[in-house]
């Protein structure tokens, strides 16, 4: 990919959309040059250019010693973005060349010519994504370094040079987009900023020019992106007719949730531009969808899939059965413990079954196995309490996937013939779930949060459904949930919805601190 690649397209190749071709003003510096970035932030930009709402190129720094930053300037920061996925229930492919990245720099062996983008007067936006440990302190990092081992270091010693060139200037304050899977990640950047700050000795004008000429906004991103196709690599330049060493594949779907100030909206105008991002007072509810519906539906559904023999995302919801069990889970039993409008989460949720169908994407359950444990108490225990706290009884599909949870690290046999498998967690988390029974693994507050067996029904709940999928074998137990609607315990009875009347019937109900009601034992 070149310059002389994007004449060609523009005289007329088919299928290809190709971002604007006039000179751009230098307004974002990006720290990342990775697969994500080039998908997410770059082509947002990119579409904004397009529509004329912007008129902003990026300049990328290299955040790390080995990085691409060569293989960008060697591609004059051109690339090809393929986006594909399921659209109205049919898959879509939409293909891009992204022109918005205007200059590549590597802060290790160009550093004057890095420092020296702080003197320009039109940056205005610094977006990143260097990891969820990218927004770390290093006591090693000082004033003077060239350049400081940690991105927090480096955005400092930027921000010292802007402050003193334009002689702590407020208007040249700059917007901070972070874009690292962390919570608080604007809030944690500038924390780290003041920190180094006050140990390096920087005087308190500089200071309150951080804190009040600058902006730092916590982000929630969501876009699954691959990245290179290394597999596809050559059928797929065969079909483009040009070789592209930066290609870059994603799904259709895309979100970004900015918290910030309100007049941020009008600068950038993405909804305009028809792109999906949203400026809020409080991105926390747009986080609590996301990691409750698409990441608690991979916790909640890949288990126990897995032990039924079914090996991708794609495959699981393939299967009648599965699909049944994920939508269940999603409308019925997670969307009732949200905030947010009802239509709002509904939507959400038809976008997160059409992602997990994408099939451009192999995603293999086993891979969404590892560290189960925590990431089901962030995932997933949260949409459990809140709905035993609003029904007082357990939610029949997320008890279920506990169960299968802790089957999965006791290393119930898979259904298929499958091969063996081997769960990853911590040594502690391995070694509780393989030798604990329900209730010791379920009293673990160090595990949890909290002692859960407290919730009489849901310990219940989960030990009914261990005993079937060890009885069923297979994980075959599974199935039965939802072709009949529930699962029944050892005695032939309903368990889940009716549990707060059996209470009742038992001499009333027990009110926990936190608000749950169960049965007397």
């Amino acid at each position: 990919m070149s310059m002389r690649d994007l004449d060609l397209l523009s005289a007329g190749m088919p299928g290809i959309e190709t971002g604007a071709r006039e000179r751009l003003t230098e307004k974002v510096l990006q720290f990342g040059e990775g697969a994500f970035l080039r998908a997410f932030a770059d082509y947002m930009f990119d579409v904004l250019n397009q529509k004329g709402l912007f008129d902003g190129g990026i300049t990328v720094v290299q955040p790390i010693r080995e990085g691409m930053a060569e293989a960008i300037a060697a591609q004059d920061g051109l690339y090809t973005l393929i986006a594909r996925g399921m659209e109205n229930g049919e898959p879509a492919v939409q293909t891009r060349v992204i022109t918005s990245i205007t200059g590549c720099v590597d802060p290790y062996t160009r550093f004057d010519e890095y420092i020296k983008s702080a003197q320009n007067p039109e940056l205005r936006y610094v977006v990143s994504n260097t990891t969820e440990a990218g927004i770390a302190y290093d006591p090693d990092d000082g004033p003077d370094d060239r350049p400081q081992n940690s991105f927090p270091g480096k955005v400092t010693a930027f921000l010292r040079e802007r402050y003193l060139h334009f002689g702590g200037d407020a208007s040249k304050g700059l917007v901070f987009l972070p874009c690292e899977l962390i919570d608080d990640n604007g809030g944690k950047l500038k924390r780290m900023v003041t920190r180094y700050a006050r140990e390096w000795g920087l005087d308190e004008g500089f200071l309150k020019w951080v804190d009040s000429a600058n902006v730092f906004t916590n982000t929630l991103v969501d876009r699954i992106t691959p990245g290179y196709p290394h597999g596809e690599a050559a059928s797929l330049c065969g079909e483009l007719g040009y070789r592209d060493g930066l290609l870059d594949t994603c799904e259709l779907f895309h979100f970004w949730a900015i918290e910030g100030p309100g007049w941020l909206e009008k600068e950038l105008p993405f909804a305009k531009a028809g792109l999906n991002v949203v400026f809020t007072g409080d991105a926390s509810e747009y986080k609590r969808r996301k990691v409750r519906l698409l990441n608690g539906a991979h916790t909640c559904s890949a288990l126990a899939a897995f032990l039924c023999g079914i090996d991708t995302v794609g495959e699981m919801m393939a299967d009648a059965d599965f699909s049944r069990y994920l939508r269940a889970a999603l409308y019925d039993e997670i969307i009732p413990t949200l905030g947010l409008e009802r239509d709002v989460l509904n939507s959400y949720a038809d976008s997160v079954l059409e992602r997990f169908a994408n099939p451009y994407i192999n995603h293999y359950l086993l891979s969404i196995t590892l560290n189960s444990v925590p990431k089901f108490k962030v995932r997933v225990l949260p949409s459990i309490l809140e709905y035993m706290r609003r029904s007082g009884a357990p939610p029949q599909i997320l008890t279920f996937s506990l169960a299968a949870l802790i089957a999965f690290y006791k290393g119930v046999k898979r259904g298929g013939g499958s091969p063996s498998y081997q769960p990853a967690d911590s040594a502690e988390n391995l070694e509780i779930l393989k030798n604990g029974n329900v209730r010791e693994i379920l009293g673990r507050a160090d595990l949890w949060g909290a002692d859960l067996t407290v919730y009489r029904d849901f310990r219940r709940g989960v030990e009914n459904a261990l005993a079937g999928i060890r009885k069923e074998g297979r994980g075959a137990a599974v199935r039965g949930l939802v072709r009949n609607g529930f699962y029944k315990n050892q005695r032939g009875r309903k368990w889940g919805a009716r549990a707060k009347d059996r209470g009742r019937r038992r001499g009333g109900v027990r009110r926990h601190g936190n608000g749950y009601r169960s049965g007397r034992a």
